[in-house]
């Protein structure tokens, strides 16, 4: 019988390993192809995949049942469910992967792609650049199809170049830029406020005017530490749960 193919991360040694395992294979389950298989591979084989002890598959795929996401059986094997839950919230510990798992699983549709002067509110993320090119997508719930967000990537025309749009309708930027597009996202830099919907995002969103809208501006990094991808995601405030967890360090 086949087996589902998971994507493959780079782990940051100074996060939980268990954490970013299970948060990479959750990506990779929301993400997955109706036509790929439902079993995954064994503990061993999926441990060998993300280079991490048996013990630390074996609690990510405990986390990971215990959302919902996958079933499993004994002496028969692990399993993805076929209509896995959607809109769980993410806690946020600080790696990339949990930022594409956060944005995994919604219907997104490209509204635009084009060409544009570069926002004075953002200009100085972007030096010495007259334009970027802008992708807009909107977000809707697969199961009821009402729109959860709507979201603008604002990237250098260099790095735009190489992103398939096509893609953008199945994944999150951050995926397509890091691997679709081979940019090395290092670091994303998040802020969240409390808005009122504008008539633009009002009509998008399908909500009333002046209504609460969480506003999130995230700001990508690469390998290099320069600035490669700013979103301005708008969603809905009924729709958005945003949770994260500190450690404190060991005294």
């Amino acid at each position: 019988m086949s087996v589902f193919a998971p994507d493959t991360v780079e782990l940051n040694r100074k996060l939980p390993l268990w954490y970013q395992v299970s948060q990479s294979l959750r990506a990779s389950i929301l993400g997955r192809r109706p036509q790929e298989p439902l079993r995954l591979p064994t503990e061993e084989r999926l441990a060998g995949h993300y280079g991490v002890s048996v013990l630390t598959m074996r609690q990510a795929l405990k986390e990971l049942e215990t959302e919902g996401l996958i079933s499993r059986h004994r002496r028969r094997g692990t399993f993805i469910e076929p209509d896995v839950p959607r809109g769980t919230p993410v806690p946020l510990l600080g790696s990339v992967d949990a930022i594409v798992a956060q944005q995994s699983g919604e219907l997104s549709t490209l509204l635009a792609r084009q060409r544009t002067g570069v926002p004075p509110e953002v200009a100085e993320h972007f030096p010495g650049l007259d334009e970027v090119v802008a992708f807009r997508r909107l977000r809707r719930d697969p199961e009821s199809g009402e729109p959860t967000n709507w979201a603008e990537n604002l990237l250098p025309p260099d790095i735009a170049e190489r992103v398939d749009a096509d893609l953008l309708e199945r994944w999150p930027m951050t995926k397509v830029l890091r691997d679709e597009a081979g940019v090395a996202v290092r670091r994303i830099d998040n802020t969240v406020q409390a808005r009122l919907a504008d008539p633009g995002t009002a009509r998008l969103l399908e909500v009333p005017l002046l209504s609460p809208i969480l506003h999130c501006t995230g700001i990508s990094y690469d390998d290099r530490g320069r600035i490669v991808d700013v979103v301005r995601i708008h969603y809905r405030g009924d729709r958005f749960s945003f949770a994260v967890s500190v450690d404190a360090d060991p005294r």
